[in-house]
């Protein structure tokens, strides 16, 4: 499971690895209302996201690594969503990891400064899809889950051939 979070938008992607090939279970967006008090958005995200685990019973949680931004008012919104995320995975077990942006980057398009455009191309080709995934955090969503795949993958390989 990926998670991009955020207060107003929490995209979510399921991707599930079959062999060298990955497809995508389910992906979407939980959007919250800017009137809604705070907690109350953070319930929404958190039933969500309950539901969301109940449904695809994922092994792991793939979240991006909160970054500091000029607007700390908008980080701090971003914080309280991703922590909802990660207890959400706490409470079902779930091993949480984080990547960097530019990791995410790498591992779809093998480029670190690769541009969202660019990685909503290879998120269309990597899991064999007619259409780019919508909204964009929930393609971005997709991404961090494809993201720990390819790396779980990587080290699979490294740990076969240790000497």
């Amino acid at each position: 499971m990926g998670i991009d979070s955020g207060l107003a938008n929490t995209g979510y992607g399921f991707v599930r690895s079959v062999g060298s090939k990955f497809e995508m279970v389910d992906s979407g967006n939980i959007k919250t209302a800017a009137k809604v008090p705070s907690p109350d958005r953070l319930k929404v995200i958190s039933d969500t996201l309950d539901r969301l685990v109940e449904l695809h019973q994922p092994q792991v949680l793939a979240i991006e690594e909160l970054f500091f931004s000029k607007n700390v008012t908008s980080a701090l919104a971003v914080g309280e969503a991703r922590g909802v995320a990660k207890l959400v995975a706490a409470n079902n077990e779930i091993p949480v990891f984080d990547y960097k942006p530019a990791e995410v980057k790498k591992a779809i398009v093998g480029y670190g400064a690769a541009t969202k455009r660019q990685i909503q191309e290879m998120i269309k080709v990597v899991l064999n899809l007619d259409f780019i995934p919508q909204p964009d955090h929930a393609a971005d969503a997709l991404a961090l889950a494809i993201c720990h795949l390819r790396s779980r993958k990587l080290l699979e390989l490294q740990e076969r051939h240790t000497i």
